[in-house]
């Protein structure tokens, strides 16, 4: 098994702190695991992005040009990385703040409106972790109990009071895609 993420966005939309978690949770899974994290000298707002690879075997190299899944959170980065997913790969496009189309007839592209998802839940900056439920379930690489130790032991200690709300968040996630998948909704394409 290997699967290079790309995940993508402004800074402030927790990019890096997902990145941590899927590597985290390759981790705790036995896998080879790298996370790489880039962004712009602003706090919030800038440009973030992170690579993810996770490996049965030696990661050959941590930095991903063609990644099989790409979380995608706004349209700069959209408009950046889209074409960079590999053939057959799959993008998880943030739709609340992506108005722009993905033309490729040659991976599978789910629109998740993570933002909107967290907002009902009454969390708005737990929109990353709606987008982690749905690569759950779109991509299940890991179940639902990785991610909880991975989340648990990625959070710092100033932010441990966020865990059950990041779960909560995550299963939101799971249950949106499930409901996709099974033709409940119409965000899918491709």
């Amino acid at each position: 098994m290997l699967r290079e993420y790309n995940i993508a966005g402004f800074g402030g939309q927790g990019i890096l702190y997902l990145g941590q978690v899927l590597a985290y949770a390759g981790l705790l899974s036995g896998k080879q695991t790298t996370w790489i994290p880039s962004y712009g000298p602003e706090m919030r707002g800038g440009t973030a992005n992170c690579m993810v690879v996770i490996s049965d075997d030696k990661v050959r190299s941590p930095l991903v040009y063609n990644p099989n899944v790409a979380l995608i959170f706004n349209k700069p980065s959209l408009e950046k990385f889209g074409a960079d997913i590999m053939p057959n790969g799959k993008a998880l496009l943030l739709s609340d703040l992506i108005d722009g189309e993905l033309d490729r007839d040659d991976i599978e592209i789910f629109k998740i409106p993570a933002k909107t998802i967290a907002e009902e839940m009454g969390s708005a900056m737990s929109a990353n972790m709606v987008m982690l439920g749905a690569l759950l379930t779109i991509d299940p690489v890991f179940d639902y109990s990785q991610i909880e130790a991975a989340v648990k032991k990625v959070t710092p200690s100033h932010r441990q009071h966020l865990i059950e709300i990041n779960l909560n968040a995550v299963k939101k996630g799971i249950e949106y895609a499930e409901q996709m998948i099974n033709g409940g909704y119409k965000e899918q394409e491709g």
